[in-house]
């Protein structure tokens, strides 16, 4: 009979040690009771202890993937320290600031003290923890190497975390500069435009072409503007519902994206790198190579590189090498599947996929970096075009009255 985890809270005590000095501060448990028993073995006398609220900062913090990066890396700190697997619980949790991960530390913690394996324990919390994580976990306690399995895992994890972290760099830029030109173009066309239609209107003189233009524009922007905001707010809700709810929607998406000019090349070589760096993390972990690449297909990050890795698993599951079914999939590089054969001839398959995966690292490093510069100078061009054409055309009556005069 499965034992139900304790709910935990965050508690705000005080108290008085031996000498009589006043002492505050806060500790996780179930209950006050608890709190008072904990802080009497610390030799302190506990006065009021209280259930500590929710700061309206703290409301709806969500756990980000950043946390449980972190949360790996010092787990496997701690085991490769010695520290007991309940005692590290406690130290980690107590030294994250966001409540939501303080709690889902205490619930996995409880749920090892109630006799679960670390990896059940987890498997607890997919939202958090996918299998990949898990099956590696499970591997490094029963091979007895946890602290060795929860390293490789912790690397995966900021490995990943970065590589999106450069996509997200890449693309978050020529965004934000994008959204901010059109307000300012939307700006313009609603207050600054109508102002000069004014001044026009007493010029009496038939106006050029490219301001009539901007001017027409101008009205409809005026009498419109909250139907095309509305279809604006309308089409980014629809499509960020797409993408969570519609498997169809994804997937045209991913394969999309792959034949973009640019930014295909740098999906294409994030999902290259993802796959390396998966399938060596798992293999190096004792993973059989057919298991492993069942992980690995979920963790490519698009369907294309999917569909590729599990036609992959179905060859090498009936004896075809993996370098051969790599390019019979038609989706990988060459360097790739090169690496990938020297290293099942000498027998160091994860060593050479962990060296693809750090040249496809590197690779989309430099890319942002490249994509970045080159953006600069472009959006800086489109911005000057938008918005100095309208500039150009509020003042070519003006130039041309000064012309005629």
């Amino acid at each position: 009979m499965a034992v139900k985890a304790a709910k935990i809270s965050v508690y705000a005590w005080e108290g008085t040690d031996k000498k009589g000095t006043k002492m505050t501060g806060e500790l996780s448990g179930p209950n006050p009771a608890l709190i008072k028993a904990q802080l009497r073995k610390q030799g302190i006398n506990p006065g009021k202890v209280r259930k500590k609220s929710a700061s309206i900062f703290n409301f709806g913090k969500r756990i980000k993937a950043q946390d449980i990066s972190l949360f790996t890396r010092q787990m496997a700190t701690m085991m490769k320290a010695g520290v007991p697997l309940l005692q590290s619980f406690d130290i980690i949790g107590e030294g994250f600031d966001n409540p939501a991960m303080r709690k889902l530390v205490d619930e996995v913690k409880q749920e090892v003290a109630a006799g679960n394996s670390f990896a059940a324990s987890l498997r607890k919390k997919p939202q958090y923890f996918d299998e990949l994580y898990c099956n590696l976990v499970d591997a490094g306690e029963q091979a007895g190497a946890l602290d060795t399995l929860l390293d490789r895992v912790a690397t995966y994890k900021e490995k990943s975390e970065q590589l999106k972290a450069k996509i997200k760099k890449a693309m978050t830029y020529p965004l934000a500069v994008v959204f901010v030109a059109i307000i300012v173009t939307g700006i313009l066309l609603v207050k600054v435009v109508p102002q000069f239609k004014t001044v026009f209107s007493g010029f009496g003189a038939e106006l050029p072409s490219f301001t009539l233009m901007v001017i027409a524009l101008s009205e409809f922007m005026q009498e419109w503007w909250w139907v095309m905001l509305g279809a604006l707010i309308a089409a980014i809700f629809g499509f960020r519902r797409a993408m969570k709810k519609s498997q169809g929607f994804r997937d045209r998406m991913d394969t999309w994206l792959l034949k973009l000019p640019l930014v295909g090349t740098l999906m294409y070589k994030s999902a290259v790198a993802r796959y390396a760096r998966t399938l060596s993390t798992t293999f190096a972990a004792g993973v059989p190579l057919v298991d492993a690449l069942e992980s690995v297909a979920g963790a490519t990050g698009n369907i294309v590189f999917k569909r590729a890795v599990l036609r992959i698993r179905q060859d090498v599951s009936t004896g075809m090498q993996l370098n051969f079914a790599m390019r019979t999939s038609g989706v990988f590089p060459n360097m790739a599947i090169q690496m990938a054969a020297i290293g099942e001839e000498s027998g160091a398959l994860d060593d050479m996929l962990d060296k693809v995966a750090s040249f496809y690292e590197d690779e989309v490093d430099n890319m942002v970096d490249n994509l970045t510069s080159l953006m600069e100078p472009f959006i800086m061009v489109v911005l000057g075009v938008v918005v100095g054409g309208l500039v150009v055309a509020m003042y070519l009556p003006i130039f041309q009255l000064g012309s005629a005069i």
